[in-house]
């Protein structure tokens, strides 16, 4: 069996821990108790590493610590749907926890998919299902951490899980952001011109995706280091959306305002959508 410190430090080499890891501490005894279960040491190693959050935009981490955690690692697949299972028992063909060998979820997806450990045996073998809202199901024969090294080198695909391969693997810890969109007016220099003053002037930045549809675009990417998150876009008018720690509210509008001087588009306006920060001295 393969050492579980070498996926994670592999792991860790592709996709940099968080500064400050959430829900990532606590009492793993407790936690086994309440479960009833021990638990693989390669996801306790994750959990310490990385904490709740997002790899990848792939899959949310759960963890079993934190009072406020939307995401914790609970043993709920019975309560929720094994009063579903009654009528449709071929749309289930594995147990779900605490039933023996029960699927047993370490992580969510934004489609509503579950990411279980199928619990056969000791925990250090429980191979890794992936369970649709459909009723589809993956498996693979590794554990939570063998799972994550290879889905972001690539040596695993999964149909199940909505990521962009193309990028390189990031992850976003589970803090709380603020979120300011600074409407612009028109200017003289195309799009792709724009976007690229704008990434030079915040960066160094990481791509993050987009999409373009009759000449409407929408592109994302983060500010490397500062957990900022940028979209740029043409599709729902001209803006560039803002996500950031709110501590960062004032350093994040002095370099937002600046990149924008420089593609020689006027301010209309900084409204806030979520969260406290105010940037009405914008415009």
């Amino acid at each position: 069996m393969s050492d579980p410190h070498d996926a994670l430090a592999r792991i860790a080499e592709r996709v940099r821990p968080p500064a400050v890891v959430v829900d990532g501490q606590g009492d793993w005894a407790e936690a086994e108790r309440a479960l009833g279960t021990r638990l693989p040491e390669d996801y306790k190693q994750l959990v310490a590493t990385y904490g709740r959050g997002d790899f990848w935009g792939a899959l949310c981490l759960c963890t079993p610590f934190g009072e406020d955690n939307p995401v914790p690692l609970t043993a709920d697949l019975l309560e929720d749907y094994g009063p579903l299972r009654e009528d449709a028992p071929e749309d289930y063909p594995y147990p779900l926890f605490p039933e023996p060998g029960g699927l047993l979820a370490w992580a969510v997806t934004e489609s509503a998919a579950h990411v279980c450990w199928l619990t056969e045996g000791p925990p250090e073998s429980w191979p890794v299902v992936i369970w649709s809202r459909d009723d589809d199901y993956e498996r693979f024969d590794c554990g939570a951490g063998a799972f994550l090294d290879g889905l972001t080198s690539r040596r695993i695909a999964s149909h199940l899980l909505h990521h962009a391969p193309e990028l390189t693997p990031w992850f976003d810890p589970a803090v709380e952001m603020d979120h300011v969109y600074v409407k612009l007016g028109d200017g003289a220099r195309p799009y792709s011109e724009r976007l690229g003053i704008l990434r030079e002037a915040l960066g160094p930045t990481s791509d993050r995706g987009g999409y373009e549809h009759l000449g409407l675009r929408q592109d994302h990417f983060a500010v490397d280091g500062t957990g900022w998150l940028m979209t740029y876009e043409s599709a729902y008018g001209h803006q560039l959306r803002v996500a950031f720690p709110p501590a960062d509210s004032e350093a994040a509008r002095r370099a937002v305002l600046a990149a924008v001087e420089l593609i020689g588009c006027p301010v209309l306006s900084a409204d806030t959508v979520h969260g406290t920060a105010s940037w009405a001295s914008a415009t």
